[in-house]
């Protein structure tokens, strides 16, 4: 295997030369740079970036952990971390958890051993103590789109509860009164602030909150498609749907049209979250979107702006305001934002 000593024997130069031209450090010559250069292409060497982080405590290397990357809110949130992070010349790793606290915990105690520099995170649990080995490895984070009671950390996430709550004011103002609310476990923070946001509206409009009519699952196509044909059994069926991410309303979608019903000539359906080609389904999804994108740079800028610092910096909080996009599946078309 080729070495930093081969490299300068050929370049004609000490190895130390070749260590400065490598990690662009201290003053090297412009005609001896241009030689270890072309000794390194040469002799096809690679730099030892274990041996060089283990040096310079720092991999330039952070973790991205997301619940589901088939989801195209995910994907988009991945794409705004690693733009951020590739322009501050930071490499991200992305791991799918599955919503699962285990794969999570195993990811984790990868990540640390693999010696990251930071995690940007969306945790499958609102459980603290699933995240202490981050603390105790004193790990920089950033928790993305969920928060997690008594950990401290950087946050960047939607107004999940003002974006349910102007969804189903949308719904109240078009005349429903029996909306149903398909939603994820109590167990992570989104699913819980959009059932408060839900429960805000009926209030403010004086409507009884019906328990019966809240069915929650899985953050998943395949539990909106389950959820939905229970909800479908009930007598009277309600006449609007409030999906609480894209995937359960596509699986919501599925249940509908498996039985017949119409959307939005027979029941009204709503969700959080953009899907990509929701102006391509029929009918088309009115739905809150989250600036998915933006979350990514964000929480990449932050994990970036703490790995940078030479002091502590105070934990900080960004809620990026949702926008609703009405379209064909129960009113007409506008735009507004929370």
């Amino acid at each position: 295997m080729v070495n930093i000593k081969d490299v300068a024997k050929l370049a004609g130069v000490a190895p130390i030369t070749v260590s400065r031209v490598i990690n662009h450090s201290g003053s090297v010559n412009p005609a001896t740079r241009e030689r270890v250069q072309r000794a390194i292409n040469e002799l096809h060497y690679v730099p030892n970036t274990l041996a060089q982080s283990l040096r310079s405590k720092q991999t330039h290397t952070i973790a991205l952990l997301l619940s589901d990357i088939t989801n195209p809110f995910w994907t988009t949130i991945a794409r705004g971390v690693e733009d951020a992070a590739a322009e501050k010349g930071f490499h991200t790793i992305l791991c799918n958890t599955d919503e699962d606290p285990e794969k999570e915990a195993t990811y984790l105690n990868l990540l640390l051993q693999r010696r990251v520099d930071g995690i940007v995170i969306a945790p499958t649990t609102n459980d603290k103590l699933r995240l202490t080995a981050l603390k105790r490895h004193q790990l920089p984070c950033v928790l993305i789109d969920r928060r997690v009671d008594g950990f401290k950390s950087d946050v960047v996430c939607g107004d999940n509860r003002g974006g349910a709550e102007l969804l189903t004011e949308h719904l109240i103002r078009l005349g429903h009164r029996q909306i149903a609310l398909v939603s994820g476990p109590h167990s992570i923070s989104s699913a819980e602030e959009r059932a408060e946001g839900y429960r805000a509206a009926l209030r403010k409009h004086r409507i009884p909150i019906e328990e019966s009519l809240i069915f929650r699952g899985e953050f998943k196509q395949d539990s909106g498609y389950q959820l939905v044909k229970r909800l479908l059994e009930r007598d009277p069926r309600p006449t609007a749907i409030f999906a609480a991410n894209n995937l359960i309303a596509v699986g919501a979608l599925q249940a509908l049209r498996e039985i017949g019903l119409r959307v939005p000539e027979d029941i009204a359906l709503v969700c959080f979250d953009d899907i990509p080609y929701a102006s391509a389904i029929e009918p088309f999804l009115t739905v809150v979107a989250q600036p998915a994108y933006e979350m990514g740079r964000t929480a990449a800028g932050l994990l970036m702006e703490r790995l940078a610092a030479t002091r502590n910096i105070r934990t900080r909080e960004v809620v990026l305001a949702p926008e609703l996009v009405v379209r064909q599946s129960c009113g007409q078309m506008h735009h507004t934002t929370v």
